[in-house]
């Protein structure tokens, strides 16, 4: 196997910010609610969990909601904030589970979005109970999460699969896995 060196990690997390920054933009055309619903901004960063190593992975998870907000006003404040951990953790848990574990496909994309929607609860915790002073309420939060973005969750499974395999082949079979 052949290191990744790091400009193509660069480059990549470069690219997938962008797509994160632009995708979005596309669904809010359909109104300010199409983002929670489809999830664009979860995209690329669902992508980049297969194709960075777990460090870029978790930057890019970072930065594209952080950059969204500064260069489009969305996602908006304090959501920005849990986005970022929210998608930090897809990066980081998805690149973990497929690149060092070596789990496939799907069960990496599976537990990864799991994982990064137990994130966004403790998130909404911390930001909006904690620090904000609003109430809490766990079935308001999960019903955002698994069905409002239901259409985004199905997309995202039907869809990061074909561009991973995808995304692999073009790069050849010395790139099988991402080393750090």
């Amino acid at each position: 196997m052949i290191r990744t060196t790091n400009i193509k990690q660069l480059v990549r997390a470069a690219l997938l910010i962008a797509v994160g920054i632009i995708l979005p933009i596309f669904f809010h055309i359909f109104g300010t609610q199409a983002g929670a619903v489809f999830l664009p901004m979860h995209i690329p960063i669902l992508i980049g969990g297969f194709i960075l190593s777990p460090s870029y992975a978790l930057i890019i998870g970072i930065l594209t909601p952080i950059l969204s907000h500064i260069f489009t006003g969305m996602p908006p404040f304090p959501f920005v904030y849990i986005m970022m951990f929210e998608l930090a953790a897809y990066g980081l848990f998805i690149s973990f589970l497929y690149n060092k574990i070596r789990l496939s496909v799907y069960p990496s994309l599976i537990i990864g979005m799991i994982l990064g929607r137990i994130v966004n609860v403790l998130g909404v915790y911390i930001i909006i109970h904690m620090i904000i002073g609003k109430p809490f309420k766990l079935d308001i939060i999960a019903a955002g999460l698994f069905l409002k973005g239901l259409p985004g969750i199905i997309i995202q499974l039907i869809f990061i699969p074909l561009v991973v395999y995808a995304v692999k082949k073009s790069l050849g079979k010395e790139e099988k896995s991402v080393q750090v």
